[in-house]
Protein backbone atom coordinates (compact mmCIF):
# COMPACT_ATOMS: atom_id res chain seq x y z
CA UNK A 1 0.00 0.00 0.00
CA UNK A 2 1.43 3.37 -1.01
CA UNK A 3 1.41 6.32 1.37
CA UNK A 4 -1.52 8.14 -0.27
CA UNK A 5 -3.75 5.08 0.04
CA UNK A 6 -2.57 4.59 3.61
CA UNK A 7 -3.44 8.18 4.54
CA UNK A 8 -6.93 7.71 3.14
CA UNK A 9 -7.14 4.44 5.06
CA UNK A 10 -6.13 6.11 8.32
CA UNK A 11 -8.69 8.84 7.71
CA UNK A 12 -11.41 6.21 7.15
CA UNK A 13 -10.36 4.38 10.33
CA UNK A 14 -10.59 7.61 12.32
CA UNK A 15 -14.06 8.19 10.87
CA UNK A 16 -15.20 4.75 12.00
CA UNK A 17 -14.32 5.04 15.70
CA UNK A 18 -14.45 7.58 18.50
CA UNK A 19 -10.79 7.05 19.41
CA UNK A 20 -7.98 5.12 17.71
CA UNK A 21 -4.58 4.57 19.30
CA UNK A 22 -1.29 4.83 17.43
CA UNK A 23 -0.72 1.14 18.13
CA UNK A 24 -4.05 0.21 16.55
CA UNK A 25 -3.21 2.23 13.43
CA UNK A 26 0.25 0.67 13.24
CA UNK A 27 -1.18 -2.87 13.50
CA UNK A 28 -3.91 -2.16 10.95
CA UNK A 29 -1.54 -0.88 8.27
CA UNK A 30 1.59 -2.86 9.15
CA UNK A 31 3.71 0.19 9.94
CA UNK A 32 5.69 1.44 12.92
CA UNK A 33 4.28 3.78 15.54
CA UNK A 34 6.87 6.34 14.43
CA UNK A 35 5.40 6.21 10.91
CA UNK A 36 1.93 6.68 12.38
CA UNK A 37 3.08 9.91 14.00
CA UNK A 38 4.36 11.16 10.64
CA UNK A 39 1.16 10.16 8.83
CA UNK A 40 -1.08 11.85 11.39
CA UNK A 41 1.04 14.98 11.11
CA UNK A 42 0.63 14.82 7.31
CA UNK A 43 -3.16 14.63 7.69
CA UNK A 44 -3.06 17.72 9.88
CA UNK A 45 -0.99 19.56 7.30
CA UNK A 46 -3.74 18.82 4.76
CA UNK A 47 -6.29 20.57 6.95
CA UNK A 48 -7.86 17.53 8.60
CA UNK A 49 -8.28 18.35 12.32
CA UNK A 50 -6.91 15.21 13.96
CA UNK A 51 -6.57 15.64 17.71
CA UNK A 52 -5.27 13.43 20.51
CA UNK A 53 -6.54 12.63 24.00
CA UNK A 54 -4.23 11.06 26.57
CA UNK A 55 -4.90 7.36 27.28
CA UNK A 56 -7.60 7.22 24.57
CA UNK A 57 -6.01 8.01 21.22
CA UNK A 58 -6.52 10.03 18.07
CA UNK A 59 -9.86 11.39 16.89
CA UNK A 60 -11.26 13.75 14.28
CA UNK A 61 -12.62 16.93 15.85
CA UNK A 62 -16.41 16.83 16.03
CA UNK A 63 -18.22 18.87 13.42
CA UNK A 64 -15.60 18.42 10.71
CA UNK A 65 -17.19 17.06 7.54
CA UNK A 66 -15.41 14.44 5.50
CA UNK A 67 -16.60 13.44 2.03
CA UNK A 68 -18.02 9.92 1.58
CA UNK A 69 -15.43 7.16 1.52
CA UNK A 70 -15.01 5.51 -1.87
CA UNK A 71 -15.08 1.72 -2.20
CA UNK A 72 -13.06 -0.56 -4.42
CA UNK A 73 -14.90 -3.26 -6.39
CA UNK A 74 -13.39 -5.91 -4.11
CA UNK A 75 -14.63 -4.12 -0.98
CA UNK A 76 -18.13 -3.75 -2.45
CA UNK A 77 -18.13 -7.44 -3.42
CA UNK A 78 -17.16 -8.40 0.13
CA UNK A 79 -20.06 -6.37 1.52
CA UNK A 80 -22.42 -8.03 -0.94
CA UNK A 81 -21.25 -11.49 0.14
CA UNK A 82 -21.81 -10.53 3.77
CA UNK A 83 -25.42 -9.63 2.91
CA UNK A 84 -26.03 -13.32 2.17
CA UNK A 85 -24.48 -14.21 5.54
CA UNK A 86 -26.61 -11.61 7.33
CA UNK A 87 -29.77 -13.11 5.84
CA UNK A 88 -28.60 -16.49 7.08
CA UNK A 89 -27.50 -15.72 10.62
CA UNK A 90 -29.37 -12.57 11.68
CA UNK A 91 -33.01 -11.69 12.29
CA UNK A 92 -35.35 -9.34 10.42
CA UNK A 93 -34.22 -6.22 12.29
CA UNK A 94 -30.54 -6.67 11.38
CA UNK A 95 -31.41 -7.71 7.83
CA UNK A 96 -33.30 -4.45 7.33
CA UNK A 97 -30.53 -2.28 8.77
CA UNK A 98 -27.84 -4.06 6.75
CA UNK A 99 -29.86 -3.76 3.55
CA UNK A 100 -30.31 -0.02 4.14
CA UNK A 101 -26.58 0.39 4.81
CA UNK A 102 -25.65 -1.56 1.69
CA UNK A 103 -27.97 0.66 -0.37
CA UNK A 104 -26.00 3.69 0.85
CA UNK A 105 -22.78 1.97 -0.16
CA UNK A 106 -24.15 1.31 -3.64
CA UNK A 107 -25.07 4.99 -3.95
CA UNK A 108 -21.40 6.04 -3.86
CA UNK A 109 -20.19 3.42 -6.35
CA UNK A 110 -19.27 4.19 -9.92
CA UNK A 111 -21.74 3.13 -12.60
CA UNK A 112 -19.44 0.34 -13.81
CA UNK A 113 -19.10 -0.96 -10.26
CA UNK A 114 -22.89 -0.96 -9.78
CA UNK A 115 -23.35 -2.98 -12.95
CA UNK A 116 -20.82 -5.59 -11.82
CA UNK A 117 -22.40 -5.72 -8.35
CA UNK A 118 -25.87 -6.30 -9.80
CA UNK A 119 -24.52 -9.12 -11.98
CA UNK A 120 -22.83 -10.70 -8.95
CA UNK A 121 -26.00 -10.43 -6.86
CA UNK A 122 -27.80 -13.01 -8.99
CA UNK A 123 -24.89 -15.43 -8.70
CA UNK A 124 -24.60 -15.74 -4.92
CA UNK A 125 -26.82 -18.20 -3.07
CA UNK A 126 -26.76 -19.48 0.50
CA UNK A 127 -28.70 -22.55 1.55
CA UNK A 128 -29.95 -21.95 5.10
CA UNK A 129 -30.93 -24.89 7.36
CA UNK A 130 -34.28 -24.38 9.10
CA UNK A 131 -32.58 -24.23 12.51
CA UNK A 132 -30.87 -20.97 11.52
CA UNK A 133 -34.03 -19.14 10.49
CA UNK A 134 -34.81 -16.51 13.11
CA UNK A 135 -38.41 -15.32 13.23
CA UNK A 136 -37.90 -12.59 15.82
CA UNK A 137 -36.75 -9.04 15.26
CA UNK A 138 -34.98 -8.53 18.57
CA UNK A 139 -31.26 -8.41 17.69
CA UNK A 140 -31.24 -4.69 16.83
CA UNK A 141 -32.97 -3.86 20.13
CA UNK A 142 -30.51 -6.03 22.03
CA UNK A 143 -27.53 -4.42 20.29
CA UNK A 144 -28.82 -0.95 21.14
CA UNK A 145 -29.35 -1.86 24.80
CA UNK A 146 -25.83 -3.29 25.04
CA UNK A 147 -24.24 -0.19 23.50
CA UNK A 148 -26.30 2.34 25.47
CA UNK A 149 -26.25 0.32 28.73
CA UNK A 150 -29.99 0.38 29.39
CA UNK A 151 -32.04 -2.31 31.10
CA UNK A 152 -34.50 -4.55 29.27
CA UNK A 153 -37.69 -6.27 30.33
CA UNK A 154 -38.03 -9.77 28.89
CA UNK A 155 -40.77 -12.36 28.74
CA UNK A 156 -38.68 -15.53 28.54
CA UNK A 157 -39.56 -19.20 28.05
CA UNK A 158 -36.94 -21.64 29.33
CA UNK A 159 -36.24 -25.17 28.08
CA UNK A 160 -38.95 -26.49 30.43
CA UNK A 161 -41.53 -24.28 28.68
CA UNK A 162 -41.83 -22.11 31.82
CA UNK A 163 -42.44 -18.43 31.14
CA UNK A 164 -41.08 -15.72 33.45
CA UNK A 165 -40.63 -11.95 33.46
CA UNK A 166 -37.01 -10.79 33.71
CA UNK A 167 -35.38 -7.41 34.20
CA UNK A 168 -31.87 -7.66 32.77
CA UNK A 169 -28.73 -5.66 32.10
CA UNK A 170 -27.37 -6.98 28.76
CA UNK A 171 -23.58 -7.15 28.38
CA UNK A 172 -23.20 -9.03 25.09
CA UNK A 173 -24.41 -11.31 22.31
CA UNK A 174 -22.73 -14.62 21.52
CA UNK A 175 -23.49 -17.04 18.69
CA UNK A 176 -22.90 -20.67 19.64
CA UNK A 177 -24.72 -24.02 19.43
CA UNK A 178 -26.52 -22.76 16.29
CA UNK A 179 -28.25 -19.94 18.19
CA UNK A 180 -27.79 -16.36 19.31
CA UNK A 181 -27.48 -16.00 23.08
CA UNK A 182 -27.92 -12.87 25.19
CA UNK A 183 -25.56 -12.68 28.16
CA UNK A 184 -27.04 -10.44 30.83
CA UNK A 185 -27.19 -9.70 34.53
CA UNK A 186 -30.60 -10.93 35.71
CA UNK A 187 -32.18 -8.94 38.55
CA UNK A 188 -34.49 -11.86 39.38
CA UNK A 189 -31.70 -14.42 39.81
CA UNK A 190 -29.05 -11.94 40.96
CA UNK A 191 -26.46 -13.44 38.64
CA UNK A 192 -25.39 -13.52 35.02
CA UNK A 193 -27.63 -15.65 32.84
CA UNK A 194 -27.51 -16.97 29.31
CA UNK A 195 -30.77 -16.28 27.46
CA UNK A 196 -31.29 -17.95 24.10
CA UNK A 197 -32.69 -15.22 21.86
CA UNK A 198 -35.12 -17.57 20.11
CA UNK A 199 -36.82 -18.18 23.49
CA UNK A 200 -37.49 -14.49 24.14
CA UNK A 201 -41.24 -13.98 23.71
CA UNK A 202 -41.38 -10.23 24.27
CA UNK A 203 -38.84 -7.50 24.84
CA UNK A 204 -39.11 -3.89 25.99
CA UNK A 205 -36.46 -1.27 26.57
CA UNK A 206 -36.91 0.51 29.89
CA UNK A 207 -34.59 3.39 28.89
CA UNK A 208 -33.26 3.13 32.45
CA UNK A 209 -29.47 2.92 32.90
CA UNK A 210 -27.71 -0.07 34.43
CA UNK A 211 -27.67 -0.12 38.23
CA UNK A 212 -24.76 -2.57 38.46
CA UNK A 213 -21.48 -0.75 37.84
CA UNK A 214 -18.94 -3.59 37.83
CA UNK A 215 -20.05 -5.90 35.03
CA UNK A 216 -17.77 -8.73 33.97
CA UNK A 217 -16.16 -8.48 30.54
CA UNK A 218 -17.94 -10.59 27.93
CA UNK A 219 -14.63 -12.26 27.03
CA UNK A 220 -14.32 -13.47 30.64
CA UNK A 221 -17.86 -14.79 30.76
CA UNK A 222 -17.29 -16.67 27.51
CA UNK A 223 -14.72 -18.83 29.28
CA UNK A 224 -17.65 -20.39 31.16
CA UNK A 225 -19.51 -21.37 27.98
CA UNK A 226 -19.49 -25.02 26.84
CA UNK A 227 -17.65 -24.18 23.61
CA UNK A 228 -14.15 -23.07 22.66
CA UNK A 229 -13.43 -19.65 21.12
Amino acid sequence: MNRIDRLFGIMALLQSKKYVTAEQIAEKFGISVRTVYRDVKALGEQGIPVSFEQHKGYFIVQGYFLPPVSFSSEEANALLLMEAMVYGFADKSIQTHYSNALTKVKNVLKTSQKEKLEALTSNIRLQIPACFQLNSDYLATLQNAISTKVMLELAYKNNKEEVSARLVEPIGLVFYALNWHLIAWCHLRKEYRDFRVSRILKIRSTDKPFTKTDHVELSEYMKLLPVEY
